[in-house]
């Protein structure tokens, strides 16, 4: 069976995504899809381009005017960053992965706790010391045959003991038992060490730049 294009993968991951995030439906664009989310102060919303050219981003960019809108844009930060102005800042990379999902429950070290529970769709996995402390967490948008993990953190104090690992484990299983077959996610820099070692296969970049707001006494140059 022939694997799925990097256009039907990031429709994937939006699917889930957006679950996660208690973001609004996704519409699609000749282009790929915009995203309402609705956090003005991070993010008001994103416009998806699989497959982003030239052409497409600067008219897209220069028909927007919200500020904390973003471009996720399936290429190389090099590539795209000379299409737009500076009032468009680049966030750090990521990298789209995928994993097929398998039941097999987390090994969890001594001195921790793992919780799990799904509401609204979202998987969330929780672990905590002995004392009660957050040691690391993660969720996972569910839909239908694919989970989107995101949002996965360990607290700086109980890094390098496996957790992350536990945390993806926790939500590769619930989720599998939950009906889902394929996880899909973007990774940073960082998270693509460790989910390559779970055995995750990058597919592509992603770049992600947002518009800035404008600084008093500027003025958007067109």
């Amino acid at each position: 069976m022939s694997q799925p294009n990097v256009t039907e993968l990031v429709r994937m991951w939006i699917s889930g995504w957006t679950v996660s995030r208690g973001a609004a439906d996704p519409v699609e664009q000749p282009w790929g899809w915009t995203i309402d989310v609705g956090a003005p102060a991070r993010e008001v919303g994103r416009h998806v381009l699989p497959e982003p050219t030239e052409a497409e981003v600067r008219k897209l960019a220069g028909a927007t005017t919200a500020p904390t809108t973003w471009l996720k844009l399936f290429a190389e930060d090099g590539t795209v960053r000379p299409w737009l102005g500076p009032q468009w800042r680049l966030a750090p990379p990521g990298f789209l992965m995928t994993a097929p999902l398998t039941p097999e429950p987390p090994a969890l070290p001594a001195g921790y706790t793992l919780t799990t529970w799904t509401r609204g769709g979202v998987l969330r996995a929780l672990v905590r010391s002995t004392d009660g402390h957050l040691a690391a967490r993660g969720q996972a948008g569910l839909a239908g045959p694919v989970a989107v993990p995101d949002q996965i953190s360990t607290d700086p104090e109980h890094r390098r003991r496996g957790l992350g690992s536990v945390v993806m484990a926790a939500l590769r299983s619930g989720a599998y038992e939950a009906g889902a077959r394929t996880g899909v996610l973007v990774g940073t820099e960082d998270g693509r060490a460790l989910y390559t070692a779970l055995g995750w296969t990058t597919h592509a970049p992603m770049a992600s730049l947002v518009l800035e707001p404008e600084k008093p006494g500027e003025g958007r140059l067109g």
